[in-house]
């Protein structure tokens, strides 16, 4: 095991074919994405058992495995190595609907800086958030980065990894969640929205937001209003802003409760 070279030092990888094979069949330190320099007869077994436990595969020339690790002798395969095990999304969702409590979940599509994922964790732990759900593709793990920035909320939340947002989407609104996107575009504030109920929040990657078909599938959308030249807050801002107003109005709604 090894740090990545470049500008994620503290981030893990395992690196050889054995290596790799062990720690998938292991499952001890959960692998984020296996790196191959291609599918074929000498990598096809270590990829399809990687995808067997949704770990998503990625072929990359030898010159990008080569800047993983420095000494070169990673034989073609690399995994980088998530800083903490996944919760299973059906876990996540039975615990937030748990006897005594009301689902506040949020939905991250496509944020790709492991500084934004860790500051987001440590917001939703602080405002009582029951689970934090990511896509597998296009956006950043558990990384030790995160870890980091979370300042180890990431021990206490749960995250779980989907491969189609849109889907869960669906599946919470079946379960009588509210799903809302904030979107820069949308004609509705946030202070708008509803929050003393069963609701997900849906949060949009650095740079493109929300995407339109996750977008279409949310219940309601709404905006954070903008006051200066800055059109956009980093999603991370976003997040605590948004979280804290639904805090605020779950603690109000629970105040006039006889």
């Amino acid at each position: 095991m090894a740090p990545v070279d470049g500008n994620d030092n503290s981030l893990e990888v395992i690196y050889g074919l054995h290596a790799v094979r062990e720690a998938l069949r292991a499952g001890v330190r959960p692998i984020q994405r296996l790196l191959v320099l291609g599918t074929d007869r000498q990598f096809g077994e270590i990829a399809r058992l990687a995808r067997d436990q949704r770990v998503p595969v990625r072929v990359e020339p030898r010159a990008a495995l080569d800047r993983l690790v420095p000494s070169g002798h990673h034989q073609g395969v690399v995994g980088v190595v998530a800083a903490k095990a996944y919760a299973e999304p059906d876990d996540i969702l039975a615990s937030a609907q748990a006897e005594g409590q009301t689902p506040l979940l949020v939905l991250l599509d496509g944020v790709e800086d492991p500084h934004n994922l860790g500051a987001i964790l440590r917001t939703a732990e602080a405002s009582g958030v029951q689970g934090v759900f990511i896509p597998e593709r296009r956006a950043v793990g558990l990384t030790s980065v995160v870890a980091k920035a979370s300042a180890g909320a990431v021990d206490y939340m749960p995250v779980g990894r989907v491969p189609n947002l849109s889907r869960l989407i669906e599946r919470l609104q079946g379960a009588g969640i509210w799903v809302y996107a904030l979107d820069a575009e949308a004609p509705k504030p946030y202070t708008a929205l509803d929050f003393s109920g069963p609701v997900a929040l849906v949060f949009g990657g650095e740079g493109t937001g929300v995407r339109p078909g996750v977008r279409d599938a949310c219940d309601e959308a709404a905006h954070i209003p903008m006051m200066g030249k800055v059109s956009s807050l980093n999603v991370s801002a976003s997040a605590a802003i948004v979280l804290y107003e639904a805090l605020r109005q779950r603690r109000e709604g629970a105040g006039k409760k006889p």
